[in-house]
């Protein structure tokens, strides 16, 4: 499972931030490894400089071996809660299409 990060202009890329979710998400996902292909990580402050409730979003989209890609979001106070948010989305919309997918 390749995870790759985008984030927009006014969040830092940080190491410590890449490598904690990159743990995170791999770590959270690995029962469903084996059917995705690709995590993309889209992380960004809605109100740029200025300090707000929930203006840390997190944009999670998983791409399936031969399905069309899931897309799941997430807003927060902080980018690890942002993120954390959109795992636990994605964990359950991952539950129900494999589910789906073992019913036939």
């Amino acid at each position: 499972m390749q995870i790759l990060f985008n984030t927009d202009h006014n969040v830092s890329g940080s190491k410590d931030l890449i490598a904690s979710t990159t743990s995170l998400i791999s770590e959270e996902l690995s029962r469903f490894s084996d059917q995705i292909t690709r995590v993309e990580v889209h992380l960004s402050d809605e109100n740029g400089h200025k300090e707000g409730l929930n203006d840390k979003r997190c944009m999670l989209e998983a791409r399936l071996a031969g399905l069309k890609p899931i897309a799941v979001t997430d807003q927060a106070d902080t980018h690890e809660q942002a993120v954390s948010g959109a795992i636990d989305k994605l964990i359950t919309s991952l539950d129900k299409i494999t589910g789906r997918l073992n019913n036939y």
